[in-house]
């Protein structure tokens, strides 16, 4: 899904889950496993782990579905935030298992931890944000169309499509910028 769910949904699906549902857990899990997968796929650039940590993750929301607060964002954020989480850790826990072996130094697993964290917020941002700036992004980036042939190509103004083109990129620019440390929930990022 490309836009965060309503807070009323959120709260509904909390609820759903925390009474033992499993169709909500299959709806939580149609909505948001592509989102999952993708983010741990960018950080152990390997499909078999990224399917191990999305099935860790709807496995913690369904054992924990109290551990959501909606006070803190919206459900979709929360699993991003598990989902990284869980990925850095079996990052990690990956290379130390091959540290043996010589195959990265802590400072090149670090740098590829950051980079990795930089693109799956670059992707959250991306498919996060109000669909018209995400659409004349696309038709620059994707399409290779100036600001001209994008507010033709949406219908707007020039002057309308240079303004989201430029909140789409300000947004975007965001990406490299270290958000505040999230506190893990208790008992979640090792071995679930």
């Amino acid at each position: 899904m490309a836009n965060d769910a309503p807070p009323r949904w959120d709260r509904r699906m909390q609820q759903r889950l925390a009474r033992g549902e499993a169709a909500a857990l299959a709806e939580l899990y149609d909505r948001f496993a592509s989102l999952v997968h993708n983010l741990a796929h960018r950080v152990l650039e390997d499909d078999a782990a990224a399917d191990r940590v999305t099935r860790e993750v709807f496995g913690y929301v369904w054992e924990n579905p109290d551990a959501y607060d909606p006070q803190q964002g919206s459900l979709r954020a929360w699993i991003a935030m598990l989902t990284h989480h869980q990925a850095v850790h079996r990052l990690r826990t990956i290379q130390t298992a091959s540290a043996d072996g010589g195959t990265l130094t802590a400072e090149a697993m670090e740098e590829r931890i950051r980079e990795a964290s930089v693109a799956a917020r670059a992707d959250y941002i991306v498919t996060s944000m109000p669909a018209p700036l995400r659409a004349a992004l696309e038709l620059a980036y994707f399409d290779r169309r100036d600001y001209r042939q994008a507010a033709a190509a949406l219908g707007v103004t020039e002057d309308e499509a240079r303004r989201r083109l430029r909140l789409g990129l300000q947004l975007l620019s965001t990406a490299h910028v270290q958000p505040p440390r999230a506190v893990s929930p208790p008992g979640y990022g090792r071995a679930l």
